[in-house]
């Protein structure tokens, strides 16, 4: 008999000491051993570099993690969901609202919560405009226009670099939703960065406006206000560059810091600026002094990791950041403090960006796990946490895109999820009925 930290195990029965059998309930870690929940034992674990060896501690960490999966999946599938939050329902809001209990705008947002903790996943079959047979190009970027009406897509291309498109939505009479995909022929071996929605409702046919090349682009951001309306923004290694897309002309800006997120207010030309030292900052277009003071930067303030997404709210005092610790925070940017934080994000080192829908009252981001997690934006709960489809994998993050009008104004709600080469819809409606694909060109 044994005796180690309080618990005592038998090795009598060991097999050369490749076991150890518990005698206890309460199990400690062994070096050198792992427990297995299942046969209630512990395994003699060998060096992770031993290509031979299946117990290694990333391995078995990885196994359970894909269990957790799965169960969780099957959980998610089932016909009832838990709710967000105790004893709200559609009926109960809709009592509220009728009895005066409820302001409109409260009821909006509760309903959306309802919604979307109940949402159920369906598979969407892609068809491409050029060619008849299915969609089976990795997907590397889904990002919607202002009106979702149309998806811009980046798709990884076997013999490497990658492809755009566009994908248009219907609704069919049976409230399902029809995809077809809009292929450009236009490739590119560079890294893809995106900085924000596309902003053309008028982009009906693909294809190539302009092109700049800039190197080591970080981030890229468009500014909409009308006194930089032709402006587009560039991140790069410890600089920031911003362009006037007619004249060419450019301004730059120095940084201390890598600079990875970037984001225009919409009220003036102003851009705020995410870094990999965690700062944030801002630059304000109507100032001319781009000088090595930083005199020029309007607002500053940090988080404890590299920035990785900056969202401004519709009230741009506020100013939601994404780090590579997973922090989520929502920022005064007049007081420069941090107001909220919603907490579960899983992000050690990847470049993920996280998705605010204000008039829903939502935040959505997909972890480094793989995990779509749903926030409510006005209080910071976690609503839902949507476990991938596909196995977790370094190629496997989901891309997601949420909106109460997929399709346009008379689109259907719901969460679009690209992972890999498949395309998923997590529709409000539970009686939803599969669409079939649509027909004809773009």
């Amino acid at each position: 008999m044994k005796r180690e930290a309080g618990t005592v195990t038998d090795t009598s029965h060991s097999g050369g000491g490749d076991t150890v059998q518990p005698t206890m309930s309460r199990n400690i870690e062994l070096p050198g051993f792992y427990f297995d929940a299942e046969k209630k034992r512990y395994f003699r674990l060998l060096p992770g570099h031993n290509n031979c060896n299946p117990l290694t501690k990333e391995g078995l960490q990885k196994k359970e993690e894909e269990r957790k999966r799965a169960a969780l999946l099957a959980e998610d599938d089932g016909p009832k969901k838990k709710a967000p939050r105790t004893g709200l329902n559609s009926a109960l809001l809709l009592q509220k609202r009728h009895l005066g209990l409820l302001p409109p705008s409260s009821y909006s947002r509760l309903i959306h919560e309802v919604k979307v903790s109940g949402m159920q996943r369906h598979k969407l079959e892609v068809q491409s405009s050029n060619s008849t047979c299915p969609n089976t190009d990795n997907f590397h970027l889904i990002v919607a226009d202002s009106a979702c009406e149309r998806v811009f897509t980046v798709n990884d291309v076997s013999h490497g670099g990658c492809k755009y498109g566009i994908m248009n939505f219907h609704g069919c009479r049976k409230g399902s939703l029809s995809v077809e995909m809009c292929d450009n022929l236009y490739f590119t071996n560079r890294k893809i960065v995106f900085g924000g929605h596309f902003s053309d409702t008028r982009l009906y046919q693909p294809g190539m406006l302009c092109s700049f090349k800039i190197s080591t682009a970080w981030s890229c951001a468009w500014c909409l206000n009308p006194q930089a309306d032709k402006t587009f923004s560039t991140g790069l290694s410890r600089r920031v560059i911003v362009t006037d897309a007619v004249t060419g002309r450019r301004a730059t800006y120095l940084a201390g810091s890598d600079v990875l997120a970037q984001q225009f207010a919409l009220r003036a030309p102003v851009l705020f600026n995410g870094c990999r030292s965690g700062e944030i900052f801002s630059i304000d277009l109507r100032q001319r002094d781009r000088g090595r003071s930083h005199g020029w930067k309007t607002s500053r303030f940090y988080q404890e990791s590299a920035i990785t997404s900056v969202q401004l709210l519709q009230d741009e005092n506020y100013l939601l950041a994404a780090d590579m610790l997973g922090n989520i925070k929502l920022w005064d940017i007049r007081v420069k403090r941090s107001v909220k934080q919603y907490e579960g994000h899983h992000n050690e080192y990847a470049y993920l960006p996280i998705h605010v829908n204000e008039p829903e009252g939502l935040l959505l981001a997909v972890g480094q796990d793989c995990y779509t997690r749903l926030w409510s934006l006005h209080d910071s709960r976690l609503l839902r946490t949507i476990p991938s489809p596909h196995p977790a994998g370094k190629d496997s993050i989901p891309n997601v895109v949420f909106s109460s009008q997929l399709g346009g104004s008379r689109g259907l709600p719901g969460l679009l999820m690209a992972v890999r080469h498949d395309l998923y819809y997590y529709s409000y409606n539970k009686d939803y009925q599969d669409g079939l694909t649509l027909e004809g060109q773009c």
